[in-house]
Order: C-alpha cells, then sequence, then structure tokens
C-alpha cells in the first residue's frame, strides 16, 4: 500500500535518519494494523450462518445454489413451476425441488396451517416414487384434495407424465424432457375442494415436507475396501443407504456430490478416497453408532448444506455433531472421534531433548475457559424449531475462576435432546481440561505416534493434535489434554422433554359450547300418549360464528353412538327423540359447527342422572305393527315365489354354468287325455370357488281339466365364506275353477353376522283372484345391534288363548282389541286411565286425576 510507505518514510526521516529498515518495518506495521481493521470490521457486519437440519423459508429464482441434505431434515424447497388448470382453475400444481442428489424418501407426516398432517400411501400412477394423500383432506370417496408425487433424484429418472399431460394446453407447460435427473422433488397437486379449503375457512397451504435426504456411501460396508464388509461400492449409488452417522456424513462431504454428466463436484470437497485417512474414519463412525446406556446411538445428526457453503464450518458442524475434530495426518484428511482412548505410549524425561525448547501451558488462563454453557437443538416434537438445551455449569468452577463466565454452543445439527445434552456436556467438559504443550520429541518416540492418538505425560492423558517435523527430522508434538472422563456419561441428565405445541387458535372464540348438560324428558301427545326424549342445556355463546351444536349420544354400556343437532346456539337447550329408547341411561357430548372453520373440541362425556320413561303403549305397538306386517308381507312374497312358478321353472332353476355338480332326476308320470298325475324327485349338488350347495326337491302334480293340485318339498344345504344357510320348506296349493287354497311350511337356519339366526313360519291363503284371506305365524330368533332376540307373531282376525277349561273365559284378541275377563297385574306402566263412559281420567303423567258429574 503505497499510502502507508509514504507516511512511514516521513516518520522514518524523523526520527531515525531516514533508515531503510525503519521505513520497512513501519510502513508494514501501519499496513498490518489497517488489514486488522478493515477485516474486525468486516466480521462485525457479517451475520454469523446457523447450520441446522431444517430449511425453512422456500427458494425462488434460478440463482438458488445447490443444496443437499445429510440425514434426515424438514425443508419447503424450492419452487421450480407452478401451474393452474380446469374450470375456475380449480386445480392446480407446483414442483419443489427438495434436494440434490439420490434422496431416501419422504417421512409419512408433513406440516401445514401451524399442525402436523399424516401422509396416506397411495397407489403410484406414473414415474414418480411414492404418492400420498393428506389425511384430513380425503373426502369420503377416497378423492385428495392434496396429492403428493415424490421423486428420489436418482439418475434416469421418468417424467411426472401427469403434469405433461394437463399442462400440454397452457401457456406455461411441464415438458416431457424436464426429468430433472439427479434432483429430488415433489410435485403437489391440489384440488379447491370446498369442504376442505372455503367451507373450513383455509387458504392455500404452505408445507413443510420432512425429507429422508441423501443416500449415502459406507466404506465399512465395501468389500472392496480393506476392512470393509458388504455390497456397497463407491461408484454405484444405488448401493448406498440413508444414515444420520456424522462421521459418515463428514466422509461424503469430503467426497463430494458429483453432477451425474460432467462428474464437476457441486456440493462438497471433490477429493478421492486415497486423499483421506480411511482408519480414522472407521473408528469414527464405530463409535457414533456405538449404544449408550440410554439405548440410543452415541451421535447422530443432519444438516442442509450448498454448494456455496464454506467447508471449513460444513466440517466443523460435522466434527461438533461427534465432540471431535477433524485432522491431517501426513496430508491425509481424518477425523476424531469424541470418545476415549488407550494410550499408545508415555512420554518420559529421556523422550525429550533437553537442547530444544518446548512450551507448556498446563492450565488455561480463566478468561479462556468458560463455567457457564447453554445452548440448542432442533425438536422435532417442537415442529422442527429450535428448543434449549439444559445449561452446564458447576459451583465450583464458578468459584475457582472468580465470577461467572458464560458462552453457548449450538447443536441445531442434532434432533434428539439426549444426544445433544450429551455433546453440550462433553464440550463444556473438554473446554474445563484445556491444558496444552508444545513438546519436542526423540525420533524413536516421534515415529512411533501419530496424530490423533493418546499418549501420557507427567500422570495425565494426552491427545497428538499435531505432528511436526523439520527439514533434519527433528519431531515436535502438539498435545492437548484429555481424559476418559471427559465422555462418561453418568450424571448427565437426558435431554429436556418437549411438549409439542397445541394447534394455533384464537383464544377469544370458543372451541365448544359451555356448562354442557344432559337430562331426561318426555313429550306429551294427545290422549297422554308420551314419548321418552333427551334434553340437552348448555350456556348460549355470544358468537355469531357457532352456526350449530352438534350432539353424539349413546346408551350407557352400549357402543352405537347416535348424532342429532340444533341449528340455534343462542337457544340453550334442545329435545330429541331421535334413537331415544323407553328405560335407558344415556350418555353425551357436544361440539359446535362454525363458519369459517376452526379447531373444535368435545365437551366432556355427560349422563342422565335417571332412565328415560316408558314409552307410551300406542306409540310402542305402532312399530311392533309396522315390523310384523312387514314380515308378513315378505312372507306371502316367499309364497308367490315358491307356489306360482311352472314345474319346468322349478327345476330350470338350476345351473351348473361356472361350477362342478351333479343333478340325479327320477320321474313317475301316468297321462291319460287331460288328466295327469306326476312325481318328480331330483336331487343336486353344486361346488365353485365362492359356493357350495347340496338340494333336494320333490314336486307331486295332480291335475284334470280346471282342477289341480300340487306338494312342492325343498331341502336346501348351502355354505358360501360368509354364511352358512339350511332350509325345508313343503308348499302345497289346490285350485278348482279359480278357487285356490295354498299353505306354506317353512324352517330355516342360518348362521351370518347379521339378520335372522333361526325362523319357523306358517302360512295360509285361500279365495280367488279377485279376493283372498290370508293368515299365518312365524316364531324366529334374530340378532339386532350385536344383540340376539327372539320373536313371535301371529296374523288372524282372531286369536285365541284358553286353558280348555269351560269356567275360565278365554283370552281374545278381536277387531283390534284384547279381551279378558279377569286381570291380575302387579305394575301397572300407562300415560292414562279412563272410564268407558269418559266421567273419570287419571293423567299419570301429570299426576291429575279428573271426575265429571
Amino acid at each position: 500500500m503505497a499510502i502507508f510507505t509514504g507516511i512511514a518514510t516521513a516518520i522514518a526521516g524523523a526520527l531515525f535518519g531516514g533508515s531503510a529498515l525503519a521505513t520497512s518495518l513501519i510502513g508494514g506495521a501501519l499496513a498490518f494494523g489497517a488489514k486488522f481493521a478493515i477485516g474486525k470490521i468486516q466480521a462485525a457486519k457479517q451475520v454469523k450462518q446457523k447450520y441446522t437440519a431444517v430449511q425453512g423459508e422456500i427458494q425462488f429464482g434460478g440463482d438458488v445454489p445447490v443444496g443437499t441434505l445429510y440425514g434426515v431434515g424438514k425443508t419447503k424447497g424450492q419452487r421450480a413451476f407452478y401451474a393452474k388448470w380446469d374450470k375456475g382453475n380449480k386445480r392446480n400444481a407446483e414442483v419443489f425441488i427438495l434436494a440434490n442428489g439420490w434422496c431416501d424418501g419422504l417421512e409419512p407426516y408433513v406440516y401445514m396451517y401451524g399442525e402436523k398432517y399424516n401422509l396416506v400411501a397411495q397407489a403410484t400412477i406414473g414415474n414418480e416414487v411414492a404418492r400420498y394423500g393428506v389425511q384430513g383432506f380425503i373426502d369420503g370417496d377416497g378423492n385428495s384434495a392434496i396429492s403428493i408425487r415424490f421423486y428420489d433424484g436418482r439418475p434416469g429418472q421418468g417424467v411426472d407424465q401427469r403434469l405433461v399431460d394437463v399442462t400440454a394446453t397452457l401457456g406455461n407447460k411441464w415438458k416431457a424432457t424436464s426429468k430433472l435427473s439427479g434432483m429430488c422433488y415433489v410435485v403437489v397437486e391440489r384440488y379447491y375442494h370446498l369442504e376442505f379449503f372455503r367451507d373450513a375457512g383455509k387458504g392455500k397451504p404452505d408445507i413443510d415436507f420432512v425429507l429422508r435426504g441423501l443416500r449415502e456411501y459406507d466404506p465399512r460396508k465395501d468389500s472392496t475396501v480393506a476392512g470393509g464388509s458388504g455390497t456397497q461400492r463407491l461408484n454405484t449409488p444405488s448401493t448406498w443407504v440413508p444414515t444420520k452417522n456424522p462421521a459418515v456424513h463428514r466422509l461424503n462431504y469430503q467426497l463430494g456430490l458429483r453432477a451425474l454428466v460432467s462428474g464437476r463436484t457441486l456440493i462438497g470437497e471433490g477429493k478421492s478416497l486415497g486423499q483421506i485417512d480411511l482408519a480414522t474414519y472407521f473408528v469414527a463412525m464405530n463409535v457414533c453408532d456405538t449404544l449408550r446406556s440410554n439405548g440410543k446411538k452415541t451421535y447422530e445428526c443432519s444438516l442442509f448444506v450448498s454448494g456455496d457453503d464454506d467447508h471449513t464450518e460444513v466440517l466443523k458442524q460435522f466434527d461438533d455433531a461427534m465432540a471431535g475434530y477433524g485432522l491431517n495426518r501426513r496430508g491425509l484428511s481424518g477425523v476424531i472421534p469424541g470418545a476415549p482412548q488407550i494410550p499408545v505410549k508415555d512420554l518420559t524425561a529421556a523422550d525429550i531433548p533437553i537442547d530444544r525448547a518446548k512450551d507448556v501451558q498446563f492450565r488455561p488462563s480463566a478468561f479462556e475457559r468458560f463455567n457457564h454453557l447453554s445452548g440448542q437443538f432442533t425438536s422435532i416434537e417442537s415442529m422442527w424449531n429450535p428448543e434449549s438445551l439444559k445449561p452446564v455449569y458447576v459451583n465450583a468452577d464458578i468459584a475457582a475462576d472468580g465470577r461467572n463466565r458464560q458462552t453457548s454452543i449450538d447443536f441445531l445439527q442434532v434432533t434428539d435432546p439426549d444426544i445433544a445434552q450429551y455433546l453440550l456436556n462433553i464440550r463444556y467438559r473438554q473446554n474445563r481440561v484445556g491444558g496444552k504443550a508444545t513438546v519436542p520429541v526423540s525420533r524413536r518416540f516421534g515415529l512411533a505416534v501419530q496424530e490423533g492418538e493418546w499418549i501420557t505425560w507427567r500422570g495425565k492423558s494426552w491427545l497428538i493434535s499435531e505432528w511436526r517435523a523439520d527439514e533434519r527430522l527433528r519431531i515436535t508434538l502438539v498435545l492437548s489434554e484429555t481424559s476418559a472422563e471427559i465422555y462418561d456419561d453418568d450424571g448427565i441428565e437426558p435431554g429436556p422433554i418437549v411438549i409439542p405445541p397445541t394447534p394455533p387458535i384464537n383464544p377469544s372464540l370458543l372451541s365448544t359450547v359451555q356448562n354442557f348438560n344432559v337430562a331426561v324428558g318426555m313429550i306429551n301427545g294427545a290422549q297422554g300418549y308420551d314419548t321418552p326424549a333427551l334434553l340437552f342445556t348448555w350456556t348460549p355463546p355470544d358468537d355469531p360464528t357457532i352456526t350449530a351444536v352438534r350432539f353424539v349420544y349413546q346408551i350407557e354400556g352400549t357402543m352405537e353412538l347416535f348424532e342429532d343437532q340444533c341449528t340455534s346456539p343462542e337457544d340453550g337447550s334442545f329435545r330429541t327423540t331421535k334413537n331415544v329408547v323407553s328405560g335407558k341411561v344415556y350418555n353425551a357430548r357436544a361440539t359446535i359447527t362454525t363458519v369459517p372453520d376452526r379447531l373444535r373440541t368435545f365437551t366432556p362425556w355427560m349422563t342422565t342422572a335417571q332412565p328415560t320413561g316408558l314409552q307410551t303403549l300406542l306409540t310402542g305397538l305402532q312399530q311392533l305393527q309396522d315390523d310384523a306386517l312387514s314380515r308378513f308381507k315378505e312372507l306371502q312374497q316367499e309364497m308367490d315365489d315358491y307356489l306360482r312358478p311352472t314345474v319346468q321353472q322349478i327345476l330350470d332353476a338350476f345351473s351348473l354354468e361356472g361350477a362342478v355338480g351333479q343333478v340325479q332326476r327320477q320321474e313317475l308320470r301316468a297321462e291319460l287325455g287331460n288328466a295327469l298325475a306326476q312325481i318328480i324327485e331330483e336331487r343336486r349338488v353344486r361346488v365353485s370357488e365362492t359356493e357350495a350347495l347340496a338340494q333336494s326337491i320333490t314336486i307331486h302334480t295332480a291335475s284334470i281339466a280346471t282342477t289341480a293340485a300340487r306338494v312342492i318339498s325343498e331341502e336346501t344345504a348351502r355354505a358360501n365364506a360368509d354364511s352358512a344357510l339350511a332350509s325345508s320348506i313343503t308348499g302345497v296349493s289346490a285350485d278348482v275353477n279359480g278357487r285356490f287354497a295354498e299353505g306354506l311350511v317353512k324352517f330355516e337356519a342360518v348362521s351370518a353376522p347379521t339378520g335372522v339366526d333361526a325362523r319357523f313360519s306358517v302360512m295360509l291363503r285361500a279365495g280367488t283372484s279377485e279376493s283372498f284371506k290370508v293368515s299365518g305365524f312365524f316364531v324366529e330368533l334374530y340378532t339386532e345391534a350385536g344383540v340376539q332376540k327372539s320373536r313371535m307373531a301371529v296374523q288372524a282376525d282372531q286369536f285365541l288363548v284358553t286353558s280348555g277349561n269351560s269356567r275360565h273365559y278365554p283370552l281374545v284378541f278381536e277387531n283390534g282389541e284384547l279381551k279378558l275377563a279377569v286381570a291380575n297385574i302387579g305394575t301397572v306402566n300407562a300415560g292414562l286411565l279412563q272410564s268407558l263412559n269418559g266421567k273419570m281420567k287419571i293423567d299419570l303423567n301429570n299426576g291429575t286425576i279428573e271426575i265429571f258429574s
């Protein structure tokens, strides 16, 4: 710098008589001082880069440096493409480049709207490696409002053909040549589903992906490398596997991530295996994988790096993640892991030449040591945000130093709190030992040791951090004090327990109704006929965004749930008879419906204080009548289906198509003029992959002119994968000039998950084509809501129960009335009792008695 030379000449002339040596010394000092001052100013302006397992911003543009992920991390990626199509642009897609290189895959969850959402694996539709939907964004038909297609960045990966097809007619096209080989990326396709976006009050989601990063080369698993064993090969990336081992990360960073075509180094140092001290790496990798007493690996880490990063800083992150140090051993690059070693030699006075100077500092200055160390790590439980570790400090060290000396070391490349806490303690202990020495040694001793090894000297353990030799082969060792106690995990507390954050909500808005309760009640009808009901109550909300209160309730002791809702939340009460039966205790809870949608929660379960009231006779009998009439209609239809077909139609109903089986038939027949007498007996068996059937049918027929009689008997056994059925049916019919009489007796037993288990039914019918009369009965066992029940029903104009004793009148049901002479009843459950002439009424529900003159 000429200006400093001129200033130096003036000073030398005034003080030293213009000495050339003085001019040179003063000018150099001024230039060094200026460079030092400028460097300090520049350093103050620079913000130190934080290396972490999280890439927290969406990157845009073409000048984004290449980057990749070692381990597992959260990323938004670089948006490389956007397109929208369909009516009203209700479909759109984005392409996000997550990392360079061949990556392993996505973790099964993403983050959106400040919450965690699970990914649902779906069948692939093209060249993608995996395809996912997002839980909570899939409708009842299985259609995903958000679809994620993942490409892992392998060489020669195929194009996303769907994106090519849907953008073919757009101005912004995804080309058939856009394969992004060597880049791990996702295609996020969204369908603007009203249920998930507009009605839910949610906008376009900003997605954070959790990526399992680079597949990495591990020489321990390569049988072509000395000491290795396995199928991995350095030049075959398809054999590599993902890892979180810091030493494996460090080796792969030094080897570098290379471009697929040119082979130039994109990320890392681009060294060859010949430039690396593999012996130290083997040791470091094994140390990292060693399990500690808590069952976890000793060291793990993950790190995002880019092609613009400083190699020294990146390597330091990997070193810190294993509490170690990088070293250069005789020109080869290696690493020393944070782990105890067995000293290889003892340095004695005889090994130290007395004619050469040594520099020893057994205890560093207090200004060089700290006694209070804090730091942070990246917490997965906290949605991959930084969380503080437990500070490490020792009161005895603070007292020895005279005051508190605090600093911090962050381990944002570490996601396990226990490992991060262990690292923080190790760095504290390494700092407190801190002795340093530069010691000349004899050739005999110096040639027997090397960098990274431990020796003992003066009763302490020392790490050889540097090995020097001059032109005369005089060897000097640079030593750093160490100890096996530094790495002892006894007494080190586990890392902090992080509670996952709750989804963000506006605390001024209710997430459910307040003071919810449920009670039993009755709905009064005409003539005292009442129906049991549930009465829900709550404090009316002062919130117009709450549009409904939803109730979920069940009979106590059962699992079936029922639902109802009140669309006027300000009422504060709601009564329902929906799925409410008499004599039962109910449990209920409630939640809300809001517009726009937001976080909602259910109230605690509440229980009715007493069972529901008894349902009125009219309502209960109406339901039973409907059930019985429906069943009798089914029995009549069975009679039609069984007796109406012709003999040939009955026999033709059986087919062996698509099955294996056999049919045997015997027939007796006599015919004269229009008179016919016939007996046909047919036995059938049939089996297929889904069903087995055995059946026997006998048909007796006698007819002459307009008179006919027929008897049909059928016995069937049928079985498939879901049910088994056995039935026996006998039907008789007689017809003379249009007047007919028919009867059907059927017994069947069924084994199936639901429905009728066993039924015996008798059905009679007689009349003409104009009118007929039906009578019959059935007895059945059936399963309803998981409970087995029994039932008997009779269809008749007059139903009698008699003891066969003329001294007692029978019980009779006739013309819609139940008649009995004497009743001996213990308890009467009724709504209203009244005399036939209406002179007296007893209203049991309201507790009133009315007497009229």
